[in-house]
């Protein structure tokens, strides 16, 4: 005979269920073991490397994920073929946006990403059955949208100084969700995009963003680690930098 839900407890969790971070702190977390289990067989684990296409901008949708690593660069293609970055998203973020038949954005793996794909029609019919899933899809688009309104703010009225601390002080809270403020801690992280692209993300000229991060350095506050590595010493003081 069929289990009932509430006879199904954690140790029937799927094992990649059970330490993933999307579970824990996106939107697999609003899900019932049960749910977690049929999920679980529609849904499929895929790397991707950096630079690879990973959804094109107005393609119909017919799957969605969930960025279990890496981070994933958003951005629209205009008519003359130039193309704007308009957001980047980081583990365990939803990739995608339910109830739309096409996508909105370009997504490229800004980075090496792992994603946790699934069919779209699987989680929508979810979304019907589990009010705390559409609370929690409901919630990471008020995030993105409040998220999106500050960078209107950055890009307005932020002098170069502080979009640059700007984007490396959100970067890094992004990378580093246990990132404290004052307590000492190296932050440690990749840039997600080249210098070229956070000059396009941030409206700065490629030599403007260098000077950028070359003052931070003689400062103190980050330290370059490799060619993308950076480490920050201060968060406090990165986020008094930006404006924040």
């Amino acid at each position: 005979m069929a289990r009932s839900r509430k006879d199904i407890h954690n140790s029937d969790i799927p094992n990649l269920c059970r330490a993933c971070e999307a579970r824990h702190r996106g939107i697999c977390g609003a899900l019932s073991a049960e749910q977690l289990i049929e999920l679980n067989k529609r849904a499929s684990r895929r790397k991707h490397e950096l630079g690879a296409t990973l959804v094109r901008d107005a393609e119909p949708v017919t799957r969605y994920s969930n960025i279990i690593s890496g981070v994933v660069k958003l951005s629209k293609l205009l008519a003359d073929g130039r193309q704007q970055i308009v957001g980047l998203q980081f583990a365990p973020d939803f990739l995608g946006r339910p109830l739309r038949t096409d996508s909105q954005t370009a997504a490229e793996a800004a980075t090496d990403v792992e994603l946790c794909s699934f069919p779209r029609v699987v989680l929508e019919r979810l979304m019907d059955e589990t009010p705390d899933l559409e609370r929690k899809l409901f919630e990471q688009s008020l995030k993105e949208l409040d998220e999106a309104r500050e960078w209107m703010v950055t890009l307005g009225r932020k002098t170069a100084p502080e979009k640059v601390a700007n984007f490396l002080y959100m970067t890094a809270l992004h990378s580093n969700p246990e990132a404290e403020l004052g307590d000492g801690a190296l932050v440690q992280f990749d840039l997600p995009l080249t210098r070229s692209e956070i000059a396009d993300f941030l409206g700065l000229t490629i030599e403007t963003v260098s000077r950028q991060l070359t003052s931070l350095r003689k400062a103190g506050i980050i330290d370059k680690v490799n060619k993308r590595g950076i480490s920050i010493a201060d968060m406090r003081k990165l986020k008094n930098l930006s404006g924040l």
